[in-house]
């Protein structure tokens, strides 16, 4: 996976709530410890989670969120129709094994900008106000061990600034062993 290129799409940038659509732009500009401009969630620390009434210097690890386009084409075959952007998502991607990043990967969007991955987003009861149903399809108990299953994309903070735009191309790093699998954050 290191070194493996892809694709992304910029799925805008509007101030906008979770899980709410977010219009298609020509590029989005990842800036340095503030992530995606105009992003309410962006900066260093936390701004907007109920977290930071009792840890007010919580890192912000939710400043980016990106998305495999594969879900997209995974819901259409169980009726519901959702395309890039809809679900809160800044970047969208293909061909890039997002859910299986380990924590710490570097995305290198483009020319310049660098994302580093923090964890799985946990999707929020708002996404079946978009569609009935769906947050049942982005999330799952597994009957056999117990766990969770989070499909609905991955959150990172901004590395190194840069404008990403679509059909930029996504490179991999993987960070050095031993690898820790994403958890929720």
């Amino acid at each position: 996976m290191s070194g493996r290129s892809s694709r992304a799409r910029d799925d805008g940038c509007g101030v906008s709530r979770r899980c709410r659509s977010r219009p298609s732009t020509p590029s989005t500009r990842a800036i340095l410890r503030l992530a995606i401009h105009h992003i309410r969630r962006r900066g260093p620390i936390l701004e907007d989670r109920p977290d930071r009434t009792y840890e007010p210097d919580l890192p912000n690890l939710r400043q980016v969120h990106l998305m495999h386009e594969e879900l997209f084409d995974e819901l259409a075959l169980k009726g519901y129709d959702v395309s890039a952007g809809q679900l809160g998502e800044n970047i969208t991607t293909r061909d890039v094994d997002l859910l299986g990043l380990p924590t710490g990967a570097l995305l290198r969007l483009g020319d310049q900008a660098v994302l580093e991955v923090t964890g799985l987003r946990n999707p929020c009861s708002k996404i079946n106000d978009f569609r009935p149903g769906l947050l049942g399809e982005v999330f799952a108990l597994d009957p056999v061990s117990g766990e969770f299953t989070f499909k609905s994309g991955i959150m990172a903070v901004v590395r190194q600034g840069g404008t990403v735009r679509p059909n930029d191309p996504v490179q991999v790093e993987l960070p050095p062993l031993p690898h820790h699998p994403l958890e929720r954050v």
